[in-house]
């Protein structure tokens, strides 16, 4: 997850823009021209670094607000992708979409049917042959014993990690919500809301752990801590949290920044969360 990000899967800011923030959990009503400005200035970052963005066709017609979250509906490994399952019913639609966009692209080597549930935000790579999965209100058992099925045969091995409740089961908590990996062995968390197991792990592992400054994690909804590792120690976060820009740059971490106080934070989303990786290293 920290290896040099060559191309994402990205899609432009569509229904997002007229949705009814209630009925989509948002904290606020959409501001679409301050929303598409910060989303333009996520995109510029990604470019200057190099990043090729691979566009997933528009639609704005197709409601699926939470469209523009690409990491969620997919999951990419080696030898192809994984269609998953959200555990947000109003993000259901967003499987097809997903499952299109790879059609020539790359091969499909997976699934994830009813009743299973899997979000992408809730997958961990803690090495190249081990993934973390959070069990919560997003993704299910059902769901990791369908993912493990499919990815076992490739080397990787499963591990599930039960998340708290957190703010409910209307809120978004992933397990990315906690840690978010910087380089190989560094990850940025929040502690308080980590599982005990996978903190012991990545301790056993010989990761270093960052404690992200508890405050600023709450007033940010958590997005202080949605850090997009674009190569080892390089990364795009949300600016206005500088504690944890500090701690960030204190580790050695070049890091780049955008407002998002219309894009991310009142929709639970952060700049992970706008991509999905397709290829790295």
């Amino acid at each position: 997850m920290t290896t040099p990000l060559r191309q994402v899967g990205m899609r432009r800011p569509g229904a997002i823009l007229t949705a009814d923030h209630r009925r989509w959990h948002y904290t606020k009503p959409v501001d679409a021209d301050g929303l598409q400005r910060q989303y333009q200035h996520f995109v510029d970052l990604l470019e200057a670094d190099k990043v090729e963005i691979a566009w997933l066709p528009d639609d704005p017609a197709d409601e699926l607000a939470d469209s523009i979250f690409t990491y969620d509906p997919s999951f990419v490994i080696d030898a192809g992708a994984i269609i998953l399952r959200p555990g947000k019913t109003l993000r259901r639609g967003e499987a097809e979409l997903h499952r299109a966009f790879y059609r020539g692209r790359m091969p499909i080597v997976g699934s994830i049917e009813a009743p299973g549930l899997i979000e992408g935000g809730d997958c961990l790579w803690l090495n190249p042959s081990t993934l973390a999965v959070g069990r919560g209100f997003r993704t299910n058992q059902a769901g990791i014993d369908q993912l493990r099925a499919i990815v076992e045969p490739e080397g990787i091995a499963v591990e599930g990690y039960d998340l708290p409740y957190g703010r409910g089961p209307e809120a978004c908590l992933h397990l990315l919500s906690v840690v978010s990996p910087l380089d190989e062995n560094l990850a940025l968390v929040h502690t308080p809301l980590l599982p005990t197991a996978l903190y012991q792990r990545m301790l056993d592992l010989g990761y270093g752990l960052l404690n992200a400054p508890a405050a600023e994690f709450e007033a940010s909804f958590g997005l202080n801590l949605n850090v997009l590792a674009t190569g080892p120690r390089r990364c795009i976060a949300v600016e206005g949290f500088p504690r944890t820009l500090a701690l960030l740059r204190d580790a050695g971490c070049r890091v780049a920044t955008f407002r998002a106080d219309e894009l991310c934070i009142p929709c639970e989303g952060g700049p992970t969360c706008l991509t999905r990786p397709l290829r790295r290293g």
